[in-house]
């Protein structure tokens, strides 16, 4: 059948009381770091899908200063209670290189992670991602930073701490969650490229709905034994509203909906694998 447009991402956001866990998966080198680039408390374990966002190159940091202003965990920040974008912008450029202090990179990204306490990978990055509208992952701009901050309040790692738990709970808001699933299509693709790649879009979905959604394992495998290499923004979109609307015994599913072929596929296999199973189960007790 056609791939006709259907609602996608306008619906099919997590619904109350479910929980997103905290962790970003590891997979190829195109990420937040310089090695290997719903809705209550959010927390998603690393453990819980070892593979990861693709990262970036790392480039080596410049030599911090004796004058440069070192931010750490323990700096008293009672005297700046205020925010403060001189400040922010300073802070910043604790993270970038000489030859590019307007853009905070992969090594920059990880030494930020580990002043916040934070892993790369943690899903609480994708949402400060989404907070200041960044174009590329493993990266933020001065304008990026500027942006998401001042919305936050935040000039320091203190208060950037004490703003993880928001951060956390933004997964919890259903257009809110709506708007960084949408998000996460274009920040994660390869900018030279319409569609996102097979190996990332199966680490997002995975950060995003596999905690959640009880048939991401079959769909993964699914994906696994397909033709298909990437994916478009239209069947990701349905990807979420396929998760949050069909059953997990598929009785609700109209093949002559105006889904994705993608999924009339993915229907159409996991019913025969179903069938399979039930078959194998029926000739062991016979």
């Amino acid at each position: 059948m056609g791939q006709a447009a259907h609602p996608g991402c306008s619906g099919g956001i997590l619904e109350q009381g479910e929980q997103v866990k905290e962790g970003m998966p590891r997979g190829k080198r195109r990420v937040l770091s310089n090695t290997n680039h719903n809705h209550t408390s959010v927390e998603m374990s690393p453990s819980a899908h070892e593979e990861g966002l693709p990262r970036h190159p790392s480039k080596r940091l410049r030599q911090h200063t004796s004058s440069a202003r070192r931010y750490t965990k323990n700096e008293d920040v009672s005297s700046a209670s205020t925010f403060s974008q001189k400040r922010c912008s300073t802070w910043f450029r604790e993270y970038t290189l000489p030859d590019e202090p307007d853009t905070l990179g992969p090594e920059g990204m990880e030494k930020f992670c580990e002043d916040i306490g934070v892993e790369p990978e943690n899903v609480v990055m994708l949402v400060l991602a989404y907070k200041m509208n960044a174009r590329q992952m493993g990266f933020f701009t001065l304008s990026e930073w500027l942006k998401g901050f001042s919305e936050l309040q935040c000039d320091s790692i203190s208060k950037v701490q004490q703003k993880l738990e928001y951060l956390r709970n933004q997964l919890n808001d259903p257009h809110t969650f709506k708007g960084i699933y949408r998000y996460a299509y274009d920040f994660a693709r390869d900018k030279d490229q319409r569609s996102m790649d097979m190996e990332t879009a199966r680490v997002m979905l995975q950060l995003l709905l596999g905690k959640h959604w009880p048939l991401f394992t079959q769909f993964a495998q699914f994906l696994d034994q397909s033709k298909y290499k990437v994916i478009n923004k239209d069947q990701w979109c349905n990807i979420l509203e396929f998760s949050r609307t069909i059953n997990h015994d598929l009785s609700n599913y109209d093949l002559d909906g105006a889904w994705p072929v993608m999924l009339d596929e993915f229907v159409e296999w996991l019913k025969l694998q179903r069938g399979e199973d039930a078959l194998s189960t029926e000739a062991r007790g016979s």
